[in-house]
């Protein structure tokens, strides 16, 4: 991608324009990673751009910005400018076509606003971030208060970065984001969303969620998480602390790569204890519920964030099943294949995992579950095999259509899970003589 990248600054140069590499992909290249993509910054106007590459297309042509597609990649080329105000917080009223230097300063971090001249391999800093990126320091660009109040997206980026990079938050800049923390709530669930995820899948998630916390973010963004905070668990099973202890403690043992339900689901799984808190007469402490309720809550704050189904239904079935593996041990063997076969239980079994070492630190179900599944697999046979009877079969023998039908199916289904039916002869003599036993 650098190389192509590179080519279409040379086709702007040629052109008589100024271009260079521009924000993010200058960052990681001088931090030593590979970037994700290549933005480009220039003097040519949004009309010259597209002029000069036939079939791009205009992403934000009154902010200045053009999609250049080149072998198979997309680069954003944006045209150098100056912001004006941000009535809506979020985007400029207006802008003004300018400089290199002036499109640096309206930029959101001192780490972000870098150029880099491919060309001439040499770096453009016009404000002081190659000196906070060797510090290691996440500084807003000029006033933080002003750029926050600007785009208050920023403020969840901040923590982005700070998460992704291992960079501290410098002081002035934290203390602005902590005092206009509250105001993110007038950005749009869906761009909240998206930084919530890009914080909790990186490997320093933890970072990332403590940061929300101490900013003040995650009482605006996620207030349910906060209701977690004093919330106590019975001792002898959750030796950790209270619940919010112990979902911090869930993500920190969760594996670098992960799925977005799964580390929903870990947020979350819990997010119903404190309106089911009770003490029995025993004074044990007791989450009756919490589960259930704990679904129905999770799909209303994933839903309120814009999380499509695809997200919502795995992480809302985790939720909902997460107490269910106490029972593995007490499965009839056609329940754990039904428990086992069911779509997202990769998720969930991790789940229970990092539930587990997060408090009472035992972890016989899920070595028994590991133990099973290598024997199923052993069998080279799918835990759930294809019916040996069909409805049709059952209408032939005279069964009327209704929930019945269903009722026999399953039964056979578990006998056939059980080792007791294993052929399509010995199922439909079973149902004969389940028939005439029912008379």
């Amino acid at each position: 991608m650098r190389e192509i990248a590179t080519s279409l600054v040379k086709q702007l140069r040629a052109a008589g324009h100024e271009a260079v590499f521009a924000g993010g992909c200058v960052r990681d290249m001088l931090l030593d990673k590979e970037p994700k993509d290549f933005d480009i910054a220039t003097s040519a106007r949004p009309e010259q751009v597209m002029g000069l590459f036939p079939g791009s297309h205009a992403v934000g042509a009154h902010f200045g910005v053009i999609v250049v597609h080149r072998d198979g990649e997309n680069f954003e080329v944006a045209t150098f400018r100056q912001d004006g105000d941000y009535s809506d917080g979020r985007r400029p009223d207006s802008v003004v076509f300018t400089s290199a230097e002036e499109d640096a300063k309206r930029r959101d971090f001192t780490v972000n606003g870098l150029f880099y001249d491919p060309l001439k391999d040499e770096v453009l800093d016009f404000v002081g971030g190659r000196v906070d990126l060797e510090a290691r320091v996440l500084r807003a660009i000029g006033d933080a208060r002003s750029r926050f109040q600007e785009d208050r997206l920023r403020l969840l980026r901040a923590v982005r970065f700070a998460t992704v990079l291992g960079f501290p938050v410098e002081t002035g800049t934290w203390e602005a984001l902590k005092e206009l923390a509250g105001e993110v709530v007038s950005v749009s669930a869906e761009r909240i969303r998206d930084e919530l995820n890009k914080i909790f899948l990186d490997r320093n998630r933890v970072r990332g969620f403590d940061l929300l916390v101490e900013s003040g973010l995650m009482k605006a963004v996620m207030p349910e998480v906060m209701e977690l905070q004093g919330c106590e668990q019975p001792p002898q099973f959750h030796p950790e602390g209270d619940v919010f202890v112990h979902t911090r403690k869930m993500l920190e043992l969760l594996g670098d790569e992960v799925s977005l339900p799964l580390v929903w689901s870990v947020l979350l799984h819990d997010i119903s204890k404190p309106e089911t808190f009770t003490v029995d007469e025993t004074g044990r402490i007791r989450f009756n519920g919490h589960d259930r309720l704990g679904a129905i809550k999770a799909g209303k704050i994933l839903r309120r964030l814009k999380f499509p189904n695809q997200v919502v239904d795995p992480t809302v079935e985790a939720v909902a099943n997460h107490m269910g593996f106490k029972d593995v041990p007490h499965m009839r063997e056609s329940t754990l294949k039904r428990f086992m076969a069911r779509p997202y239980f990769e998720d969930e079994l991790e789940l229970h995992r990092v539930d587990c070492l997060s408090s009472n630190g035992m972890l016989d179900n899920y070595e028994l579950l590991k133990e099973k599944r290598a024997g199923y697999e052993a069998e080279t046979k799918p835990l759930i095999p294809p019916p040996l009877v069909t409805g049709h079969d059952l209408l032939a023998m005279g069964v009327v259509p209704g929930p019945r039908i269903g009722e026999l199916l399953l039964g056979v289904q578990t006998l056939q899970l059980e080792g007791v039916l294993n052929d399509r002869e010995s199922a439909l003599i079973w149902l004969s003589e389940r028939m005439k036993d029912e008379g």
